[in-house]
């Protein structure tokens, strides 16, 4: 199982690093891929981090889901023609994807969300196009899975534990890192 992680100028520290983490721990392999052209990458936080990959370079072949940060770097995958590509042609195959905070509302650009329950940061409800908007942490809707923001960074990444891995896999890594109780 492999995941996707695209890091552009100003995306979110937390949002990116807290669901790589968490998806890591599970033994998923994650790898980060820059789409601003070059490796390094500064964060909205004004955190610098070094992506795995640059987008040119990548090979997407055996990447199983897409997963795409929020912040206000969440702009420039609108400016991406190669991610734009590459995200709906994931979602023609019905393959997983993912996004936190703004970024859900690039999914609704595409159309990906039609007739699909989705939620986000409050105030991109409204560039949710075609979802039906709920009000919840972390939705998932056949293979699409949104979540509201920074802090439900966790939440989403065990949701993506339980989907692609199991439940007593997320479970076992939340109550490991304090998240949930046992």
């Amino acid at each position: 199982m492999k995941v996707c992680t695209f890091l552009t100028d100003g995306f979110e520290t937390v949002e990116a690093l807290a669901v790589v983490d968490i998806l890591r721990r599970a033994g998923i392999i994650v790898d980060t891929v820059s789409i601003s052209g070059n490796k390094e990458i500064l964060s909205a936080q004004n955190i610098t981090v070094t992506a795995d990959y640059v987008m040119n370079d990548y090979k997407f072949d055996d990447a199983d889901v897409l997963f795409l940060p929020g912040g206000g770097g969440h702009k420039n995958y609108r400016k991406c023609q190669p991610l734009i590509d590459v995200v709906k042609k994931y979602n023609d195959e019905q393959k997983r994807i993912a996004a936190i905070c703004a970024a859900p509302s690039f999914l609704g650009m595409l159309g990906i969300l039609d007739g699909k329950k989705a939620t986000c940061f409050p105030g991109y409800e409204q560039e949710l196009t075609g979802a039906e908007v709920v009000n919840a942490k972390v939705v998932t809707d056949g293979n699409i899975t949104t979540a509201k923001g920074m802090g439900v960074s966790i939440d989403l990444g065990l949701e993506l534990v339980s989907l692609l891995v199991d439940e007593k896999k997320a479970e076992e890594i939340g109550q490991t890192i304090q998240f949930l109780e046992k």
